[in-house]
């Protein structure tokens, strides 16, 4: 009865995808897939969503490594399509239909890795738990067994204008080491002397919130991964303070959409952006301003020991659903590709800007290249050793549900009222809707 709950709460999960998830089209395989059937080898299939990202980011492994035994063919479609299929599947007992690999964004691979424990492979033997950031681990691992291969780095970063940001009189040394309450301070300042909105926000979204969390280490929920921890949170109620406080002093653009913040950095209306490595592609989406952005660390949270600047949103890793016919062989094109190849790593930081998780991707020559787009700053070291430092969190099965209520008890505090007692009231909430 309980798995059968747990299957319900993780379709219910499919509606709440963060705005930041790139999306595919519908399913369909990709251009360059040859048939397998005619080449008379195994076909070991992958799913994943965004072709000029995680797609391509397979293209690219094939060519690092071929098999005699096996061909690999992709399958694009969009995450809230794989949530659904997997879903499905898993919660009807039958893998039929399955690819042999699946990327499974970090954020739900806890609910599935809980929910159904014989359902992936274990890859222990093939992911060396040192030689990747640390904390994809409490993401992957169930009882001390690895099932997923690290993929890219969702480490965040503040995206600014470096010509906004002078002409309120800061310069990149000024936001170094600072606190989120001495960033509300800089926004009041560019607003005040440039007219610009520090960044846009939308309002229905958390991922800022979700940011300052992590950076202490703690969550929405314990270590456990299940007892909710809204109540008596220190780190969320200083998130939703600065998270509200941003708004109230009218120093961020409200957006009502993920259109509406590409458009505000884009068209130039705001001086930056704090947001994950990934977003790196919508601020070079603007060619006219090149050689006028830098990205600085998260500010941390004030008067806590386990404050770091180092943080994360998003990210993803590879899976192999357990028992298919291909599953040795999907473990063998991991193994000589995400779980240890450097060289891929290097092509895919030039072809699609990948932040990877594996450490040794940072003495790869692409890492050491300035980037004029970002001032000359060598942006992929930097996010590198950002990723390295990100707190460990497990991120549980809820996530998405418990953003779904907290949402309105934001809102709540936005409009006035008492932080400790809207989260005391939110705990209850939570708890009875994890319940059912």
């Amino acid at each position: 009865m309980k798995k059968r709950l747990l299957g319900l709460l993780l379709a219910v999960m499919v509606v709440f995808t963060f705005s930041f998830t790139a999306c595919g089209g519908s399913d369909k395989s990709s251009d360059s897939d040859s048939d397998s059937k005619d080449s008379g080898k195994k076909t070991v299939n992958v799913w994943a969503w965004d072709e000029t990202f995680n797609i391509k980011a397979v293209e690219e492994a094939k060519k690092v490594y071929s098999s005699d035994d096996y061909d690999v063919k992709v399958v694009t479609m969009s995450q809230d399509d794989i949530v659904q299929k997997l879903n499905t599947s898993l919660a009807s007992g039958s893998t039929d239909g399955l690819p042999e690999i699946v990327l499974i964004e970090d954020y739900r691979i806890q609910g599935y890795l809980t929910s159904y424990p014989d359902a992936f492979a274990d890859l222990s033997s093939i992911v060396d738990e040192d030689a990747f950031s640390p904390y994809k681990f409490a993401v992957n691992k169930v009882d001390d067994k690895i099932y997923g291969v690290p993929f890219d780095s969702g480490v965040t970063g503040f995206f600014y204008r470096t010509d906004y940001l002078g002409d309120a009189g800061y310069d990149d040394a000024a936001l170094q080491d600072i606190t989120w309450d001495e960033f509300l301070e800089i926004g009041k300042a560019v607003k005040e002397k440039t007219g610009h909105a520090l960044f846009s926000l939308n309002p229905s979204d958390l991922g800022l919130v979700r940011a300052i969390m992590q950076s202490a280490g703690t969550w929405y929920n314990a270590e456990d991964g299940e007892t909710i921890t809204i109540d008596n949170n220190p780190a969320l109620a200083y998130g939703i303070n600065i998270y509200a406080q941003f708004l109230k002093d009218g120093i961020v653009e409200q957006v009502a959409d993920w259109d509406g913040g590409v458009n505000a950095v884009q068209s130039g209306s705001v001086a930056g952006s704090p947001q994950g490595c990934w977003y790196s592609s919508t601020i070079t989406g603007a060619d006219d301003q090149s050689g006028k952005w830098r990205i600085a660390p998260l500010p941390k949270i004030a008067n806590d020991a386990k404050a770091t600047h180092s943080s994360s949103i998003g990210g993803a890793g590879w899976y192999v659903i357990k028992g298919l016919p291909g599953e040795e062989n999907a473990i063998d094109f991991l193994d000589n590709t995400f779980a240890s190849s450097t060289d891929l790593m290097a092509t895919l930081a030039t072809e699609i800007g990948l932040v990877s998780t594996m450490k040794a991707a940072a003495d790869t020559a692409p890492y050491q290249e300035a980037n004029e787009f970002y001032s000359g700053q060598k942006v992929l070291e930097d996010f590198s050793k950002l990723s390295t430092g990100v707190p460990e969190v497990n991120y549980g099965q809820n996530t998405y549900v418990i953003e779904s209520v907290m949402a309105e008890y934001v809102q709540q505090i936005i409009d006035g009222k008492d932080v400790d007692k809207v989260l005391k009231e939110a705990q209850k909430q939570v708890e009875a809707q994890v319940a059912n």
